[in-house]
């Protein structure tokens, strides 16, 4: 089987080589990969930033789907034919997160999904929806369960404010589902054209940061002066001082990102005074994954993406350092 690895760090170090194709052992499953989804993680792995002392080499990426090929002895849930998604950390099933079951992350402690083929256990494995194309399902299991965690861990009520950051993968859900659930949603971005596109998927209210960095008092002005209920908060240092002025007296900030680098300090007066709580967020349980997949099920939702041949893979990753991407970036494998 052709797979990605990552010989040594740098996007122009990725090498497309042959693997043998393992052979599934007891309960395990041999999945034939259709799609992969590429995260913003993924391209610190490969540059090195994200674990400098990475064992190498190593197949990146963390999100695949594609259909079962063969299963090995004692496996029940699945059969050769069912189309599924691999979740993100494979020993994290159920409940809160634990020193044991974050291990185990796709792309980073163990191989990834960038190949024809991958070996899992069958507990690391979901089913696809069933309107939904590989390349949609793809999508899902780092950024749309990311997404989905940062609203429903923070219990908003029906008609709350939701601030999201950019246009990315995390950013685009979060938007896909705040509206799916009935809230407001403001966001901020460098495009113009970008904002356009989220408006056609929900979007309220946007702003422009390039005609103005004071973003925060924009939020602050949309809101009559009480900001918002949740920030989903993508950029990191550089952006959390204005997320905690932007957000509201009780507020939650969903810190997921870590884009950017510190700017302002962190008011840490302000965060006691304004009571708020910074909730990290760091994917979800196979649990989660479920549980968001009947939701979108349900309303039919369609993620946000743009395809091209997994023999580019180094342009992908070029494309999503450059940020000029909307939503998910995608290959398929083929």
């Amino acid at each position: 089987m052709r797979v990605w690895q990552v010989p040594s760090f740098g996007i122009d170090s990725l090498e497309l080589v042959e693997r043998p194709t393992p052979p599934p052992g007891p309960g395990e499953v041999l999945v034939k990969i259709h799609a992969v989804s590429l995260n913003y993680r993924d391209l610190m792995i490969v540059k090195g930033s994200y674990n400098p002392k990475l064992r190498l080499p190593r197949i990146p990426c963390s999100d695949g789907a594609g259909e079962v090929a063969s299963i090995g002895d004692s496996v029940t849930a699945f059969n050769p034919g069912d189309r599924v998604c691999a979740i993100f950390m494979q020993n994290w099933l159920d409940g809160p997160p634990t020193p044991a079951n974050v291990k185990g992350a796709l792309g980073g402690d163990i191989d990834g999904t960038l190949a024809e083929y991958i070996l899992l256990k069958e507990t690391g494995l979901v089913r696809i929806p069933d309107y939904l194309t590989f390349e949609q399902a793809a999508t899902l299991p780092c950024t749309g369960v990311t997404a989905w965690n940062a609203l429903a861990r923070t219990n908003l009520q029906p008609g709350s404010t939701v601030l999201i950051q950019g246009s990315g993968g995390v950013s685009i859900f979060a938007l896909q589902f705040a509206k799916l659930q009935g809230h407001r949603v403001l966001g901020i971005s460098s495009s113009d054209a970008k904002l356009q596109r989220a408006y056609s998927l929900g979007l309220d209210k946007g702003l422009d940061y390039g005609e103005t960095s004071e973003w925060d008092r924009w939020v602050l002005e949309q809101t009559n002066g009480q900001g918002v209920d949740l920030v989903v908060e993508v950029g990191g240092a550089g952006t959390l001082p204005r997320s905690i002025r932007a957000v509201k007296m009780g507020g939650v900030i969903a810190q997921i990102g870590v884009l950017s680098g510190p700017a302002d300090p962190i008011p840490i007066p302000l965060i006691l005074h304004k009571q708020i709580r910074i909730q990290g967020i760091y994917v979800g349980s196979r649990h989660d994954f479920e549980a968001m997949n009947k939701a979108i099920a349900a309303a039919q939702l369609h993620p946000v993406f743009a395809a091209r041949s997994w023999t580019e893979a180094r342009e992908a990753f070029k494309e999503m350092e450059s940020a000029t991407h909307f939503g998910k970036l995608v290959l398929q494998v083929h």
